[in-house]
Protein backbone atom coordinates (compact mmCIF):
# COMPACT_ATOMS: atom_id res chain seq x y z
CA UNK A 1 0.00 0.00 0.00
CA UNK A 2 1.39 3.41 -0.99
CA UNK A 3 1.61 6.29 1.46
CA UNK A 4 -0.52 9.35 0.80
CA UNK A 5 0.85 12.85 1.24
CA UNK A 6 -1.27 15.95 1.79
CA UNK A 7 -0.79 18.70 -0.82
CA UNK A 8 -1.69 22.29 0.02
CA UNK A 9 -1.49 25.55 -1.87
CA UNK A 10 -0.31 28.47 0.28
CA UNK A 11 -1.60 31.77 -1.09
CA UNK A 12 0.00 35.09 -0.12
CA UNK A 13 -1.06 38.63 -1.04
CA UNK A 14 2.11 40.46 -2.09
CA UNK A 15 0.37 43.79 -1.40
CA UNK A 16 -0.72 42.92 2.16
CA UNK A 17 -4.26 44.18 1.47
CA UNK A 18 -3.41 47.25 -0.60
CA UNK A 19 -4.67 45.70 -3.84
CA UNK A 20 -8.12 45.18 -2.35
CA UNK A 21 -8.24 48.72 -0.97
CA UNK A 22 -6.77 50.58 -3.93
CA UNK A 23 -7.64 48.54 -7.02
CA UNK A 24 -11.07 50.10 -7.68
CA UNK A 25 -9.57 53.60 -7.83
CA UNK A 26 -6.38 52.59 -9.67
CA UNK A 27 -7.58 49.84 -12.00
CA UNK A 28 -11.27 50.60 -12.26
CA UNK A 29 -12.06 47.10 -10.96
CA UNK A 30 -11.81 45.23 -7.69
CA UNK A 31 -9.03 42.69 -7.24
CA UNK A 32 -8.55 40.92 -3.94
CA UNK A 33 -4.75 40.68 -4.02
CA UNK A 34 -1.62 40.13 -6.06
CA UNK A 35 -1.01 36.46 -5.38
CA UNK A 36 2.16 34.54 -4.67
CA UNK A 37 1.72 30.80 -4.21
CA UNK A 38 3.74 27.86 -3.00
CA UNK A 39 2.99 24.14 -2.88
CA UNK A 40 3.37 22.50 0.52
CA UNK A 41 4.08 18.78 0.47
CA UNK A 42 6.48 16.43 2.31
CA UNK A 43 6.88 19.06 5.05
CA UNK A 44 8.34 21.67 2.65
CA UNK A 45 7.03 24.71 0.81
CA UNK A 46 8.15 24.75 -2.85
CA UNK A 47 7.95 27.94 -4.89
CA UNK A 48 9.43 29.62 -7.94
CA UNK A 49 11.10 33.03 -7.97
CA UNK A 50 13.94 34.90 -9.60
CA UNK A 51 16.47 32.41 -8.19
CA UNK A 52 14.57 29.50 -9.72
CA UNK A 53 12.79 26.78 -7.75
CA UNK A 54 13.36 27.05 -4.01
CA UNK A 55 11.99 25.36 -0.94
CA UNK A 56 11.79 26.27 2.72
CA UNK A 57 9.86 25.16 5.78
CA UNK A 58 6.16 26.01 5.44
CA UNK A 59 5.71 29.78 5.97
CA UNK A 60 9.49 30.25 5.66
CA UNK A 61 9.43 32.85 2.90
CA UNK A 62 9.80 36.54 3.61
CA UNK A 63 5.99 36.73 3.38
CA UNK A 64 5.39 34.84 6.65
CA UNK A 65 1.89 33.46 7.21
CA UNK A 66 -0.23 32.78 4.09
CA UNK A 67 -3.54 34.59 3.56
CA UNK A 68 -5.16 31.32 2.52
CA UNK A 69 -4.39 27.61 2.53
CA UNK A 70 -6.15 25.57 -0.09
CA UNK A 71 -6.26 21.79 0.14
CA UNK A 72 -5.34 20.51 -3.32
CA UNK A 73 -5.60 16.81 -2.59
CA UNK A 74 -3.45 13.85 -1.73
CA UNK A 75 -0.64 12.32 -3.72
CA UNK A 76 0.89 8.87 -3.66
CA UNK A 77 4.00 10.06 -5.49
CA UNK A 78 7.04 9.29 -3.32
CA UNK A 79 9.19 12.26 -2.28
CA UNK A 80 12.20 10.90 -4.18
CA UNK A 81 10.22 10.82 -7.45
CA UNK A 82 8.94 14.34 -6.78
CA UNK A 83 12.49 15.60 -6.15
CA UNK A 84 13.59 14.14 -9.51
CA UNK A 85 10.66 15.92 -11.17
CA UNK A 86 11.54 19.22 -9.43
CA UNK A 87 15.20 18.90 -10.42
CA UNK A 88 14.12 18.40 -14.04
CA UNK A 89 11.97 21.54 -13.90
CA UNK A 90 14.80 23.45 -12.17
CA UNK A 91 17.14 22.63 -15.07
CA UNK A 92 14.64 23.48 -17.81
CA UNK A 93 11.35 25.35 -17.65
CA UNK A 94 11.82 26.93 -14.19
CA UNK A 95 15.54 27.73 -14.23
CA UNK A 96 16.84 30.74 -12.34
CA UNK A 97 16.55 33.88 -14.39
CA UNK A 98 13.44 32.73 -16.28
CA UNK A 99 11.01 34.28 -13.78
CA UNK A 100 8.52 36.90 -15.02
CA UNK A 101 5.83 38.10 -12.58
CA UNK A 102 3.22 38.41 -15.31
CA UNK A 103 3.98 35.53 -17.69
CA UNK A 104 6.14 32.86 -16.00
CA UNK A 105 5.73 33.03 -12.25
CA UNK A 106 5.19 31.21 -8.99
CA UNK A 107 1.54 30.61 -9.85
CA UNK A 108 2.42 28.93 -13.15
CA UNK A 109 4.85 26.74 -11.19
CA UNK A 110 2.30 25.91 -8.47
CA UNK A 111 -0.28 25.08 -11.13
CA UNK A 112 2.09 22.69 -12.92
CA UNK A 113 3.19 21.02 -9.67
CA UNK A 114 -0.41 20.63 -8.49
CA UNK A 115 -1.31 18.93 -11.76
CA UNK A 116 1.68 16.59 -11.38
CA UNK A 117 0.90 15.69 -7.77
CA UNK A 118 -2.91 15.78 -7.67
CA UNK A 119 -4.12 15.88 -11.27
CA UNK A 120 -5.84 19.27 -11.14
CA UNK A 121 -5.11 22.96 -11.48
CA UNK A 122 -4.94 25.67 -8.84
CA UNK A 123 -7.91 28.10 -8.66
CA UNK A 124 -8.62 30.40 -11.62
CA UNK A 125 -8.75 33.54 -9.46
CA UNK A 126 -4.97 33.10 -9.13
CA UNK A 127 -3.95 32.04 -12.62
CA UNK A 128 -6.12 34.59 -14.45
CA UNK A 129 -5.08 37.61 -12.36
CA UNK A 130 -2.18 38.81 -14.59
CA UNK A 131 -4.48 39.04 -17.62
CA UNK A 132 -7.10 40.83 -15.53
CA UNK A 133 -4.58 43.44 -14.34
CA UNK A 134 -2.99 43.83 -17.78
CA UNK A 135 -6.42 44.50 -19.30
CA UNK A 136 -6.44 47.89 -17.53
CA UNK A 137 -4.56 51.04 -18.62
CA UNK A 138 -2.61 51.21 -15.34
CA UNK A 139 -1.75 47.51 -15.59
CA UNK A 140 -0.25 48.13 -19.02
CA UNK A 141 1.72 51.11 -17.67
CA UNK A 142 3.04 49.14 -14.65
CA UNK A 143 3.86 45.96 -16.58
CA UNK A 144 7.63 46.63 -16.89
CA UNK A 145 7.99 47.28 -13.14
CA UNK A 146 5.76 44.35 -12.14
CA UNK A 147 7.74 41.94 -14.32
CA UNK A 148 10.82 42.42 -12.13
CA UNK A 149 9.17 41.57 -8.77
CA UNK A 150 9.91 38.25 -7.02
CA UNK A 151 9.80 36.39 -3.67
CA UNK A 152 12.65 34.54 -1.96
CA UNK A 153 13.15 32.41 1.10
CA UNK A 154 14.19 34.23 4.23
CA UNK A 155 17.77 35.37 4.06
CA UNK A 156 20.41 33.88 6.40
CA UNK A 157 20.09 36.94 8.68
CA UNK A 158 16.56 35.76 9.54
CA UNK A 159 17.15 32.00 9.44
CA UNK A 160 17.69 31.69 13.19
CA UNK A 161 14.65 33.73 14.12
CA UNK A 162 11.39 31.98 14.82
CA UNK A 163 8.81 32.53 12.12
CA UNK A 164 5.07 32.04 12.14
CA UNK A 165 4.51 28.39 12.95
CA UNK A 166 1.77 27.95 10.45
Amino acid sequence: MSAEYRVELYVYDLTKGMARAMSPALLGKQIEGIWHTGIVVYGKEYFFGSMGIEWCPPCGTILGEPNKREFMGETQIPEEVFEEYINGLRESVYAGGSYDLLKHNCNNFSNEVSQFLCGHEIPDYITKLPDEVLSTPLGQALAPMLASMSVTAMDPMHAGRPHNNC
